[in-house]
């Protein structure tokens, strides 16, 4: 809606702006929503202890990073509108980091039903707040304020949750000892995080400064896309994390299991929805309106990255529960390094084509860099593993060769729901999935 209302430009600048506070939020978080629901999962009667020094450590840590971004943004020479949805994306990540905090323990205690149902109602107020503010015919400050309703909303709710479900008070306190503690244990999570923010947003803020705001928001149209899907690993995620920290302690036999289903599940969602988005670009490219044509090929091209952008949620899951966190922070830090020197060979040449590319490459040496530790930990049974992907890839190119065929003639809602049949009933005749994953599916989303 943003897209077909804003344009490209407009647009550009929103992302712009959403890219630069996104970059900053991650020295308020320094990685201690990983370290509470893994410390939480493993001696829950600590939780209490943990979350009053937790947000006394975040407050300190907001004020400063705020302070570095206002100043930041005081540096540049920003025209007045971008400066303002700068300062207004702040209160977002600023509600969205005490957020983390609260749901991170709920994960800790096994509970996902309360944050999915903020997730469901965080989009819906935005939606609904966005669509006033358009009927209003507002400025798009206006728009980034749905986002501060939305997240305002929701950091209410998550801390009543929490309190609800944990009894977890809210004395702030400031244990030395256990800051200390936390801090050690949280520092290659920091490291992460911060290189995990700068390799995702990196390429935005570039080519803001090489190509201008209209170069960012057709970037916008594959960017989003790839975030939108990502809530698909990210829900296994969530869920698959608290389990695999468990597993690792006490039953290796089952984090085998667990984690070699979590990459066969990854698998079998990413690699259609890569082949099904390659062969409909042009259709879901108008959508946006003709506006955005130039977006179709970056489309294309980002969306090879799927499949191990995917795959990326197990394996980090994995290390950071079997305590090898600090092989993870390496990992993202010589990802974040080769997509920050790719971007900038490539951006000056191909634009948004060019970090299209970068985002592919760096998505595939993301997932080397895990698979290279994974059999330190577990037994990587590869003859099993790589039959099964020539048997979700041969589904999936059967579902794009009939889209290819049919995708004229009906919208691309109906090609869709036609692929997604045929592509289940082609992996079911290659044996991907027999009748017990299908009750195992079932138990899962129950």
């Amino acid at each position: 809606i943003y897209a077909r209302v804003l344009g490209p430009s407009d647009l550009g600048q929103y992302y712009f702006a959403i890219s630069v506070t996104s970059i900053f939020s991650m020295f308020i978080d320094i990685g201690l929503s990983n370290v509470v629901t893994r410390e939480v999962a493993k001696h829950p009667d600590e939780a209490k202890k943990l979350v009053g020094s937790v947000i006394a450590l975040k407050l300190l840590l907001a004020v400063i990073t705020i302070i570095a971004l206002v100043a930041w943004t005081m540096s540049w020479n920003y025209e007045p509108l971008t400066r303002d949805l700068i300062y207004i994306s702040a209160l977002v990540i600023i509600f969205d980091n005490f957020t983390s905090i609260f749901y991170a323990i709920l994960r800790g205690y096994h509970n996902l039903k309360f944050e999915s149902i903020a997730s469901v109602l965080f989009q819906l107020i935005v939606l609904i707040v966005s669509l006033v503010v358009l009927g209003l015919d507002l400025n798009i400050r206006w728009l980034m304020g749905s986002l501060v309703a939305a997240s305002l909303f929701n950091v209410i709710y998550s801390a009543l949750m929490m309190q609800r479900v944990t009894h977890v008070s809210f004395q702030l306190s400031w244990n030395k000892s256990l800051l200390k503690q936390i801090i050690l244990i949280t520092l290659p999570f920091a490291l992460y995080g911060i290189f995990q923010r700068f390799y995702t947003f990196f390429d935005s803020v570039l080519l803001f400064k090489v190509a201008g705001d209209r170069a960012v928001g057709l970037y916008q149209v594959p960017f989003k896309i790839i975030v939108a899907l990502q809530f698909l690993p990210m829900a296994f995620t969530a869920s698959l994390y608290p389990a695999l920290s468990r597993y690792w302690h006490h039953n290796k036999e089952q984090l085998q299991v667990t984690f070699e289903r979590a990459i066969t599940y990854s698998l079998i969602l990413g690699i259609p929805i890569m082949i099904g988005t390659i062969v409909l670009a042009e259709q879901i490219v108008l959508l946006f309106t003709h506006d955005y044509n130039d977006a179709i090929v970056p489309l294309q091209i980002a969306m090879m990255a799927v499949p191990a952008m995917f795959l990326s949620f197990p394996i980090g899951s994995l290390l950071n529960a079997c305590d090898r966190q600090k092989r993870n922070t390496v990992n993202i830090m010589i990802t974040a390094i080769a997509s920050a020197l790719l971007n900038i060979w490539l951006i000056p040449q191909l634009n948004v084509v060019g970090a299209c590319i970068t985002s592919v490459l760096t998505s595939f040496l993301m997932i080397i860099l895990g698979m290279l530790v994974v059999p330190q930990i577990i037994k990587v049974r590869l003859k099993i593993m790589s039959l099964m992907f020539l048997r979700i890839i041969g589904a999936g190119i059967i579902m794009g060769l009939v889209i290819s065929q049919v995708k004229e003639y009906f919208h691309p809602i109906i090609s869709v729901a036609l692929g997604g049949i045929i592509y289940a009933l082609a992996l079911y005749l290659f044996k991907g999935f027999n009748k017990e994953d299908i009750k195992s599916i079932h138990a899962s989303f129950r």
